[in-house]
């Protein structure tokens, strides 16, 4: 019972994650279905401007992740105003990511979308698309600033130990979407027929819906939660302290900004053969993200409880540990794969689309499916390394990996051969095998294992 402690409470700090974030992406499915049952170019444009928030999105995540690891640090070692600190940093970080990502999506926001719509296709009209696109796109940007919020509040709670809050508070989200998506799209109860516009409006509302609830709960428990006493009389941070985190943070936000970029260029690449590859990864994507928040949220614990184990200098129970947590990850997500392959010639049919869509989309899940495990054991790894503080090494192998080899990889072989984009796609997928081999053997010389709190 002893030895299996560890992963009962990595489940018990990744399943409420896993409901909250399965559930959110349950609802990017439903919303993907009900619009992709309007037309084709409808669920293309809803892709494309998706790829973009998705940008942001991870840029936020990264941004957070730098102050994220010494919350988990300065948590375990019971230092209230040093978690409070990275709280503040969070805020200054939410707020300056967020002027920077309104201003690329109004003033360049068309240039964006337009490099999606090269490719040829007979059954989408790449005019009607960029116009759904960007009308979708300027509502979403109404709900960037409740999600960067939401962001700094659940990370913050999940550092101590509280997933079930954000959780709740994404359940509630989730019905606020939904309704509004079924009212809004099609135009139910005497509310106007919005269609792609009516989904990034209920998204919208959504997020602000999970953004009050999460703030609103958080300080109504303030006395369980004492980093929020006191948290806003100064925003404030000893300048010793902002320099040691913003040293660290930075490698993480470039790396997740880089490499979502890189994951918006990849899509890009894939989409110059021919514009129903987009139409087809975004139904694989929209079904492989339902089930990929397992593997992300068991990376996320993984992280916490070695950055606290970390933090309390427990240095050989925080490396047995972390060769566990890996394989167990990698473990349940070849369960995944099973639920995937079985469900892969299915899903497609749900939309209103081509043949040839389906078709793209049925294999590109399949694909993705088989590298479930690998993804699963590198999402582990790279989160053991970083709660250590190596977060220049999750830089290298991480987001620069995938600019020098995999975008590299992926453009020569779209551009410059006639290889299937299937089989580009599954090359490109396998080049993960040497960012595992690379970071399993940092993870077994133990460079990762420091208590980078010791002396803050």
């Amino acid at each position: 019972m002893k030895n299996n402690n560890i992963f009962k409470r990595a489940l018990a700090l990744a399943i409420p994650m896993m409901i909250q974030n399965g559930i959110t992406n349950a609802v990017g499915l439903v919303d993907n279905i009900m619009v992709g049952s309007l037309r084709t170019e409808a669920f293309t444009a809803v892709s494309i401007a998706g790829q973009l928030i998705f940008v942001f999105n991870l840029a936020i995540f990264g941004g957070l992740s730098g102050p994220g690891i010494y919350g988990a640090q300065y948590y375990g070692q019971k230092n209230l105003e040093g978690f409070r600190n990275t709280v503040r940093i969070k805020h200054i970080i939410g707020i300056v990511l967020l002027i920077a990502g309104l201003c690329a999506f109004v003033f360049a926001g068309d240039f964006l979308i337009e490099l999606y719509l090269k490719g040829e296709s007979e059954n989408i009209d790449p005019v009607l698309t960029k116009n759904y696109s960007r009308g979708y796109l300027n509502i979403m940007l109404w709900g960037l600033p409740p999600f960067v919020i939401t962001q700094i509040y659940a990370g913050s709670l999940r550092e101590t130990g509280s997933s079930v809050k954000p959780m709740i508070a994404g359940v509630a989200s989730v019905f606020v979407d939904i309704i509004g998506n079924y009212i809004l799209i099609y135009g139910k109860f005497g509310a106007p027929k919005l269609g792609v516009n009516g989904a990034a409006i209920a998204t919208v509302a959504a997020r602000f819906v999970e953004a009050a609830i999460v703030i609103i709960w958080a300080f109504a428990a303030r006395k369980k939660h004492e980093f929020l006493i006191g948290l806003y009389k100064t925003l404030k941070v000893p300048k010793s302290t902002a320099l040691m985190i913003i040293k660290k943070s930075l490698p993480i936000f470039f790396n997740e900004f880089l490499w979502a970029g890189g994951i918006a260029v990849l899509t890009q690449c894939y989409s110059i053969r021919e514009l129903d590859i987009v139409a087809g990864l975004n139904i694989s994507n929209a079904l492989c993200n339902l089930l990929n928040v397992v593997f992300i949220a068991l990376g996320n614990a993984v992280g916490i409880l070695i950055g606290q184990t970390l933090g309390a200098s427990r240095y050989d129970e925080a490396k047995n540990e972390a060769f566990r947590l890996m394989w167990f990850t990698g473990g349940v997500s070849a369960i995944l794969t099973i639920i995937l392959v079985l469900i892969s010639g299915t899903f497609p049919n749900f939309y209103d689309t081509s043949e040839n869509v389906r078709s793209y989309a049925s294999h590109f899940i399949v694909i993705t499916a088989v590298f479930f495990p690998l993804q699963g054991f590198l999402n582990a790894l790279y989160f053991t390394l970083r709660s250590g503080g190596k977060t220049m090494v999750t830089f290298l192998f991480d987001s620069v990996f995938t600019w020098v080899v995999s975008v590299p990889t992926a453009f020569l072989l779209c551009n410059f051969t006639k290889m299937p984009i299937l089989g580009v796609y599954a090359i490109v997928q396998s080049l993960d095998f040497i960012k595992v081999t690379v970071g399993y053997i940092l993870i077994k010389k133990g460079v990762w294992i420091s208590n980078i709190v010791e002396k803050a």
